[in-house]
């Protein structure tokens, strides 16, 4: 007995044959897509880029908040979590800016800082009169900025992490960097106790700042995130506390 083929069998074979060629295309569009299909700022994040009296903005290449009036000698480099919108951690820059330093936030290809380490030589390079340098970043981007640090030993003094932590690759414990570590208690992605595995890769001198109640979407102004759990103080007062311990960091370099 001759058993016939399928004719519907041939037609899907010869269609996923056909496809088969597009497949990494199509995996490539579904990436990019992922990264940069993210959540828009919060107002209170746009309103924070504007320059006033207070506090000069520049957008190109990056957004850098400075004091009207002064020449900053310290300067502080951030890079942005992953797939959130760079802007998001404007009203924080502003804040630093105000109190007397220069700040940088570093936009990253597809929004994600693993795919820009080396963005914030360029930073510095475009400031040679910035004599000290803190770098730091929100989840990813911290991660990343740690990275940076220890690539750079020559050019970093400090290191800021926000509900971060460096990679295991990147141990700093015996770098000699200035370090303050702030995370939340609420954080439902680099949680408390990623936060206290982190101790053996940092300097025995960091300081560890942890706000009670603070999650981890409430460290940029970009809404709630998935996985996230939701904070009992208010991303005003959170922001605060934030602000507060990054200044502490750079006053101390």
């Amino acid at each position: 007995m001759v058993v016939m083929p399928n004719p519907s069998l041939r037609r899907n074979r010869r269609r996923w044959l056909f496809l088969l060629p597009a497949l990494p295309l199509l995996v490539a569009l579904a990436f990019v897509a992922w990264a940069t299909i993210i959540p828009a700022p919060m107002p209170q994040a746009l309103a924070a880029l504007q320059s006033d009296a207070q506090v000069s903005v520049l957008s190109s290449p990056w957004w850098v908040f400075r004091p009207q009036g002064q020449q900053p000698s310290t300067g502080l480099i951030l890079y942005p979590g992953g797939r959130v919108n760079p802007r998001a951690y404007a009203p924080t820059a502003r804040a630093i800016a105000a109190e007397g330093y220069l700040v940088a936030i570093v936009p990253m290809p597809l929004n994600l800082a693993v795919l820009g380490l080396e963005r914030g030589g360029a930073v510095m390079d475009a400031f040679p009169e910035v004599q000290r340098w803190a770098v730091g970043g929100h989840s990813l981007g911290g991660s990343m900025a740690a990275s940076f640090a220890r690539r750079h030993p020559d050019q970093v003094s400090g290191l800021v992490l926000w509900a971060s932590y460096p990679s295991g690759s990147d141990d700093l414990s015996a770098s000699g960097l200035q370090v303050v570590s702030i995370s939340g208690t609420r954080d439902g992605l680099s949680t408390p106790a990623k936060i206290e595995a982190s101790r053996a890769l940092l300097p025995a001198t960091t300081r560890w700042v942890a706000i009670a109640g603070g999650n981890h979407a409430q460290f940029g102004w970009y809404g709630p995130q998935p996985g996230d759990n939701e904070a009992t103080v208010s991303r005003e007062e959170q922001q605060a506390q934030i602000v507060q311990a990054t200044v502490d960091l750079l006053h101390s370099l």
